[in-house]
């Protein structure tokens, strides 16, 4: 079988490859500018300690924008086959084990970490009885078993990735411990030869390699069937509802099973309403081919098998894709341009290309514009507070032309006044902050750890080693409100510390003749709604169909463990939300305190050097203008600046040419 020593995309002329490659690359080229506007600010004394928190967040958002694609399917629907069809045809051969059968035993991320060498790492089943989450297990690298990969070699490649099919053959107590083995369920998996359970060796294998769309971001996370989702909850609760895209894969010879119907309202169902795409792929259509049936009459068999998926799973026909991911894959690697139309790939790669791509980068490119009009206006308000302090001293300066000795020791007095009352200020600003810092801590407080820990300690004793009643779904609601009190208290406290800048920064500007701005209020009802959304979603979990799991402590304690992960993720978001605030609000004082000082400083010098007649006012009037002038010059660059990174984005979303709409209907 003829297969490639590199990894070139290139020659596949993938629409989906080429476009996220070229989206990669205006990425990284974009975060080089970032970082050139970034040292500009800093040349130009404009880069405060809020602008460096923007930059710093902007820059991540740029390089580290992750877009993850997830493939749902019971056992021998072609999942495997689809992601080698999609991206890994250039090796010229299979990469995911594709063999009939079980094959994809463990959950399987494909990823690049330049951390890590090129490798296939695997976590142990028996971690499944420890409690932690896996995302625990990942900050504990000693415990993955590491199988080193050559990335040029196909060869090399598939051989490692062969390993997430190993299993080890257990007994039923302990398949049951590892949450294989349900008492009285009916999709227990089949007892060998000898009387044990054959279960998956790994619980979660991450294969790391340089793969180019791994390097700009991709990661393709293949997932097991029904029996071995439903035991790793955090696939359900975390990894999944957090995909950019989800495919769902049925075979199209059978349609919908009984099977594939429970992981569609089980398990991908609650989460349709979520920010990322849902498609289902109808595979295996060259199934259908025969020589007996004309080509309409097998368009149309597809037709009507696309339509009857929609209407079982309640999905718009358009998001119900006909496809072969094997005739896909052989015609990829042996250039056949009429295989490649019959297997209808083009299609699925052209709703992921303008639905999920295009969406994702119009989601980036908004995240940018807003953070680069933040950025403009902190360095415009930085540039207006020096030109209102240089106009100040040219009117001063001007006003000693022609005047004595004492009108300049008067000047000079009202310098030394003005500095006490600025002395007066800069205690009231610290006051302010110190009240500040004492509400932020606040709410960190209530969006610590152990507020989590608390609740969901609470809610683990009740499911410990019980059957499921109708009162535990009860109680997991109960714990959900008690959380979002905490982020209703935050927000309380926000807008304390909302309150509190008004007035100060009002009476800063009266008082002192600072020119603050009050910050808009921060509003964390999205994270309130994200909490909402994630007990909606998760609450199948607490009834009575999934009673039987509730008998093994080691379920309930991944379960909550899964939940744990995702709250933390929430009250983490809010935290930031909530720090970002603050330093953007302190920045405005910190800035205009340090422009006022250093203003002080100039006035004080100029008057001392004109009174030892070490300065000739009309030079100084000069240099004062000169500095305006500067200035003005300065204000200037930064709109050209920021103008030009805004236009390299509206270039680029146009170079793309997204079709931005919702996925178009998919003839067969």
């Amino acid at each position: 079988m003829p297969h490639h020593k590199a990894i070139t995309v290139s020659i596949e002329s993938q629409t989906f490859n080429q476009r996220f490659d070229q989206y990669g690359q205006w990425r990284a080229e974009f975060a080089k500018e970032l970082s050139v506007f970034s040292a500009w600010l800093e040349g130009k004394g404009l880069r405060n300690a809020s602008a460096m928190e923007r930059l710093s967040r902007l820059h991540e958002q740029t390089l580290d924008d992750k877009l993850t694609v997830a493939f749902v399917a019971e056992y021998s629907r072609g999942k495997s086959e689809m992601i080698n069809a999609l991206f890994f045809s250039s090796y010229g051969r299979r990469i995911m084990p594709a063999s009939a059968g079980r094959t994809t035993m463990c959950p399987t991320e494909l990823t690049w970490d330049a951390t890590y060498t090129p490798s296939v790492r695997l976590l142990p089943i028996e971690t499944r009885k420890l409690g932690a989450s896996l995302a625990d297990w990942r900050l504990k690298p000693s415990s993955w078993l590491s199988v080193p990969l050559n990335a040029k070699s196909g060869d090399s490649v598939a051989a490692a990735v062969e390993r997430v099919t190993e299993t080890i053959s257990v007994d039923v107590a302990e398949a049951r411990r590892l949450g294989f083995w349900v008492d009285g369920a009916d999709d227990n998996p089949p007892l060998n030869a000898s009387g044990l359970v054959d279960v998956p060796k790994w619980r979660h294998a991450v294969i790391n390699f340089p793969h180019p769309l791994l390097k700009k971001g991709m990661v393709i996370l293949d997932t097991p069937g029904l029996n071995a989702i439903g035991a790793e909850p955090e696939l359900t609760i975390s990894l999944l509802p957090q995909a950019q895209a989800v495919l769902f894969i049925l075979g199209a010879d059978t349609g919908v099973t009984r099977s594939d119907l429970r992981i569609w309202q089980d398990l991908l169902g609650p989460h349709v309403d979520s920010s990322g795409m849902r498609l289902v792929v109808l595979n295996k259509i060259d199934t259908l081919w025969d020589s007996l049936t004309s080509k309409e009459a097998h368009q149309t068999q597809i037709r009507k098998q696309r339509q009857t998926t929609a209407q079982t799973l309640g999905v718009p026909l358009n998001q119900v894709i006909a496809i072969s991911a094997q005739k896909a894959l052989v015609a990829k690697i042996t250039k056949d341009d009429a295989l490649l139309r019959e297997s209808a790939i083009r299609q699925l790669e052209s709703v992921l290309v303008d639905t999920l791509l295009g969406q994702r980068h119009q989601l980036l490119n908004h995240a940018l514009f807003k953070g680069l009009a933040e950025l403009r206006a902190d360095a415009q308000q930085i540039l207006t507070v020096r030109l209102r302090d240089l106009t100040e001293q040219m009117q001063e300066i001007a006003g000693l032309q022609g005047k004595n000795s004492s009108a300049r020791r008067s000047i000079r007095m009202r310098i030394a006044r003005e500095r006490k009352e600025f002395d007066s200020s800069v205690h009231k600003i610290l006051g302010l902050r110190a009240a500040q810092n004492k509400l932020l801590n606040q709410g960190f407080q209530q969006l610590s750890s152990k507020t989590i820990k608390s609740e969901l300690a609470s809610l683990t004793a009740a499911l410990q080693g019980k059957m499921l009643t109708f009162g535990f779904q009860k109680r997991f609601f109960e714990t959900f409100d008690s959380l979002k009190e905490s982020v209703e208290a935050t927000q309380e406290i926000a807008d304390q510390m909302h309150r509190l800048a008004i007035d100060a920064f009002d009476s800063l500007n009266t008082e002192f003749g600072f020119s603050l701005t009050a910050p808009q209020a921060l509003n964390l009802g999205q994270y309130i709604e994200d909490l909402d959304k994630i007990a909606q979603s998760n609450k199948n979990h607490f009834s009575v169909a999934n009673a039987l799991r509730f008998s093994s402590n080691e379920f309930s304690e991944r379960l909550v463990a899964a939940i744990s992960m995702r709250l933390r993720s929430v009250f983490e978001a809010v935290s930031n939300e909530l720090e970002l605030w603050s330093k953007a609000s302190s920045a405005q004082l910190d800035v205009q305190l340090k422009e006022r000082r250093h203003s002080f400083l100039n006035r004080s010098e100029t008057i001392e050097r004109i009174e030892q007649a070490e300065l000739d006012l009309t030079e100084r009037l000069q240099e004062l203008q000169a500095d305006i002038d500067a200035l003005a010059s300065v204000s200037e660059q930064l709109q050209d600046r920021t103008s030009r990174l805004e236009d390299s984005l509206h270039s680029m979303l146009s170079s793309l040419d997204f079709d931005l709409g919702q996925p178009q209907p998919v003839r067969a």
